[in-house]
């Protein structure tokens, strides 16, 4: 190993001679970089490698490479390329190529060898570290773009990435990314060509040498790529896609009909063709005539949403789905949530949006979230009628749905209207029970804003019976806070007895009575005692913080130090698994006074 080592040493010595020679680097950093070169050289080449000490000498050759070239900046010298960085530059090369090969599975140490060729090397070298990346990973397409594109933009050869594109499809023949990709290109190399023989036009050479293939210039590479693409993959989605990226070059009409055309062929079964030709018309040139006013530009606007609705409407009598309405509803509030200065135009777009959602509805096809957008426009036009109508609709269009009947609820609460003592009833009978925590904690507020105490502790009472725990132990933390606001002290304390045995139960039951407690002018130390003691009964074994609060309550001013040991004693008895580390350590801190008192 030392020999090889000392080789690789020695094959550096020139290029440090030059460096040393030419003022970039003084004798004392050459023989600094030497020492360095020389560990790390070792690390490459003991029995056990690993990963980190091929990065590691990559960076450090790297940062030498970054440090020349900030000296030579610095002293204006810019020769002996071939002797001083080329050297260096095939060592990384080197390194990476044996990274690679022993770790061929990591994509990111192949992507950083291409950052460091497209950087560095020459770009002959970024395709052989493509090349061989691909031939390990021929199953992933990204690489087969990355690769495409690199051909393109850096070597500017579309030939290559031509070849590229056509062995991707063998591996990868339905794959819509590669297929976008390969279409774009060609129209980006058909772009290029035809604004070189714009140039030469220009500069009236003669474009005899020059070889400008008609169809090329016409887009009809492209056309083989969409062609073929859209019999391998029949989705409109998939074709709006591509007539997107030819709408961006400005001489592809003639494709862009075509493919237009095909879409409304073949793809009018698909509720996104449908959505795509109504946003067209937003598109669609005017009447030609400039618009100076707010008001005629408010007009043009609403002119061509109209036109839109037009399509829009012709969709949903073909195509009477639930996709097909939502289309048209989400263009519809997508307007609606446009500002305007021009009161018309708002009105005549939140009339067309509720009628959208209406009809929608009407037909039971219209997606659970509008029906909060819908009540959101019924309130604020101040139409409660309306909204309590759509609030109840909604309620029974979707009667398992939590987040409808919380929408509802609230609205019917805003409102005052309904009978909603029997509503909530209505709700928790339908939805799942393990979802209806929500449900129970809007019950309660409402109750203890609109029902006698005693119907709100029937409501608590029936809360605490839920054979979801969540919803028990909520139901036990709100009872708690409700008999305190409404009953003082005494009626908490009696509540939390009447409760301390019903599990399940949470910590934030015990935390907040031992709170209570300690906010009475006189806290007593007995009761808090037990209270503790019932926290850890249920969180003693898991719990470190408990036991250290207990803890921090008897070296307060209400308890008795000497009982710490004791309760210390039971902590590490009675906590498992890492709770036990976790205590001893802030035990250790509270003891050094290094851990503050806990509320």
């Amino acid at each position: 190993m030392a020999e090889i080592v000392q080789h690789r040493i020695e094959e550096r010595i020139p290029e440090l001679e030059q460096l040393e020679r030419v003022g970039l680097f003084t004798k004392k950093e050459v023989k600094s970089i030497i020492k360095r070169a020389t560990a790390l050289e070792y690390k490459l080449h003991r029995l056990m490698v690993n990963k980190e000490d091929f990065i590691a000498y990559i960076q450090y050759e790297i940062n030498v490479l970054e440090l020349i070239k900030k000296r030579r900046a610095h002293i204006h010298y810019q020769f002996k390329r071939e002797e001083i960085e080329y050297p260096i530059i095939h060592r990384i090369n080197s390194v990476f190529r044996r990274a690679t090969k022993k770790w061929k599975d990591d994509i990111q140490l192949w992507l950083s060898h291409v950052a460091f060729c497209k950087k560095w090397a020459t770009k002959s070298q970024i395709s052989k570290v493509f090349s061989s990346m691909l031939a390990i990973h021929p199953d992933k397409p990204a690489i087969w773009i990355m690769a495409a594109k690199s051909e393109l933009e850096d070597r500017s050869s579309s030939e290559s990435a031509r070849h590229i594109f056509l062995r991707a499809l063998r591996f990868h023949p339905d794959n819509k990314k590669v297929y976008l990709e390969y279409f774009r290109m060609e129209l980006l190399h058909c772009e290029k060509l035809r604004k070189q023989k714009e140039e030469l036009e220009k500069a009236e050479m003669d474009l005899g040498e020059y070889e400008f293939s008609p169809e090329i210039l016409n887009a009809r590479l492209a056309e083989v790529v969409y062609k073929d693409a859209s019999s391998k993959i029949k989705e409109a989605d998939f074709v709006i896609s591509l007539l997107n990226i030819a709408a961006i070059f400005d001489f592809t009409k003639e494709l862009q009909d075509h493919i237009l055309q095909d879409l409304q062929a073949n793809f009018t079964e698909d509720s996104m063709t449908w959505d795509f030709m109504a946003k067209r018309e937003l598109e669609a040139a005017g009447v030609g005539e400039e618009l100076h006013s707010a008001k005629a530009r408010a007009s043009d606007i609403n002119r061509r949403e109209e036109r839109c609705c037009q399509v829009y409407e012709e969709g949903v009598r073909g195509l009477n789905t639930e996709s097909m309405w939502t289309y048209y509803a989400a263009f519809c509030l997508e307007k609606l949530k446009r500002k305007t200065n021009v009161q018309e135009l708002k009105e005549k777009r939140q009339e067309r949006l509720l009628g959208v959602l209406q009809r929608a509805h009407d037909l039971s096809l219209l997606k659970e979230e509008y029906y909060k957008n819908w009540l959101q426009i019924l309130l604020s036009s101040g139409d409660a009628e309306g909204a309590t109508s759509v609030a109840m609709a909604a309620t029974q269009r979707y009667s398992q749905s939590v987040t409808v009947w919380s929408l509802s609820l609230q609205t019917l609460i805003h409102l005052g209207s309904g009978d909603l003592g029997k509503l909530f009833q209505n709700a928790l009978e339908n939805v799942i029970p393990k979802e209806s925590l929500p449900l129970w904690q809007l019950q309660v507020q409402w109750s203890v804003a609109n029902q006698s105490p005693e119907e709100t502790e029937a409501v608590f009472k029936r809360g605490l019976l839920s054979a979801v725990a969540a919803v028990s132990m909520e139901m036990k933390e709100s009872y708690l806070d409700w008999s305190f606001s409404t009953g003082g002290y005494k009626k908490a304390r009696k509540t939390f007895i009447s409760l301390q045995e019903n599990r399940p139960l949470s910590k934030a039951f015990f935390t907040k009575m031992i709170q209570l407690e300690k906010e009475q002018e006189t806290p007593k130390m007995n009761n808090l005692r037990d209270y503790y003691e019932r926290a850890l009964q249920e969180f003693g074994t898991s719990d470190d913080d408990l036991w250290l609060q207990y803890i921090q309550e008897e070296l307060g001013p209400l308890g008795q130090p000497e009982n710490c040991g004791k309760i210390h004693w039971r902590a590490m008895k009675f906590l498992e698994g890492e709770s036990v580390e976790s205590f001893t350590s802030k035990y250790t801190l509270l003891q050094s006074g290094h851990l503050c008192e806990s509320s």
